[in-house]
């Protein structure tokens, strides 16, 4: 075997023939390399050889370049939340920050990818602003916590608890905790399971035939479980409720079957909604996200025309993106 070729830095790149600017935006399903170069050719040989030598081989058909216009209009779209797997999601715009942040300290960065990057959050800021991309809850996760917060207001006071450790349930009891919910509690059947799950969720696990024990002071309850009937029912409820006047409970059921009976929506102070209700909510605001896509190209396209003006005359832009899919991942 021969010795292995040594790792490189992003920061390398500068020491390409030709390259003065760089900027690498990293995230769970994309790298995308930002160069500015004397010539376009030179920036694509530097980061096609730059990946070679991390990659121990060429980077293959995952990798795509793009010249000056696609790239300031592909940023453009990046920032903005078009290219990402949920339509209109934020992530993205606070990890180019960071990626572009990190360039800076780095002395990566110039007159050209300065200007550019500053612009793109010019866009993002711009869309975000001025049309509805960003509205709405388009996930199960994110449409019972915008429930929760018209509930209860604040969630920091908030204690949750899951029936059932199930996929779902742990990405709304994740959502949920990400607003800061006050505490979590987990109870399956499977006790290995629920401690899984409440370490992740920085919880307390409980056995699942205790779980009505720890009912009393709970304000979210997630029922997910596999259980062929009602785990909870309005006979147990209801005199739970009726020591707790003026406390509102939220139920959300994403159990098939229902582990909720239906009946407990009846109840005062309880609000019941199933996994086709939430849904319903996050395919409605999807459907608003899509209608918004014609106003952002054509703000974004302004963008790229005014930057464009700008750039001409300089050197050369070149945008690289080298994209690794990562199952599951969000940009």
């Amino acid at each position: 075997m021969g010795k292995p070729k040594p790792r490189r830095s992003p920061k390398q790149l500068l020491g390409s023939e030709g390259v003065s600017e760089v900027v690498v935006v990293s995230t769970c399903n994309r790298v995308e390399f930002y160069v500015a170069a004397e010539q376009a050719a030179q920036g694509f040989g530097a980061v096609n050889e730059f990946l070679t030598t991390r990659l121990a081989e060429p980077p293959g058909s995952a990798f795509f370049q793009l010249p000056t216009a696609a790239a300031v209009r592909h940023l453009f779209r990046v920032v903005s939340g078009l290219d990402s797997m949920v339509l209109g999601e934020t992530e993205i715009l606070g990890q180019v920050k960071k990626a572009y942040a990190a360039a800076s300290a780095g002395k990566t960065t110039a007159k050209h990818l300065n200007k550019f990057f500053q612009r793109a959050f010019n866009v993002a800021k711009d869309v975000r602003t001025n049309t509805n991309i960003t509205r709405g809850s388009v996930s199960v996760g994110s449409a019972a916590v915008e429930l929760a917060e018209k509930i209860f207001g604040k969630l920091s006071t908030c204690h949750v608890m899951i029936l059932g450790a199930g996929e779902m349930s742990e990405l709304t009891a994740g959502a949920l905790s990400a607003r800061g919910v006050k505490s979590i509690f987990v109870a399956n059947r499977s006790y290995d399971r629920a401690v899984t799950l409440a370490e992740k969720m920085k919880g307390k696990a409980i056995h699942f035939e205790d779980w009505p024990r720890e009912f009393h002071d709970v304000d979210i309850l997630i029922g997910s479980t596999a259980a062929p009937h009602h785990v909870l029912t309005a006979a147990q409820l209801g005199p739970i409720m009726r020591t707790r006047p003026d406390r509102p409970l939220f139920c959300i059921d994403l159990a098939v079957p229902r582990d909720i009976e239906p009946a407990v929506n009846d109840i005062e102070g309880v609000y019941l909604y199933d996994i086709d209700a939430l849904q319903a909510r996050a395919d409605q605001s999807m459907n608003v996200r899509k209608q918004e896509l014609v106003i952002c190209e054509q703000m974004i396209e302004r963008h790229a025309v005014e930057f464009g003006e700008w750039l001409a005359g300089g050197w050369t832009q070149a945008g690289v993106r080298y994209s690794e899919a990562v199952s599951g991942g969000q940009s």
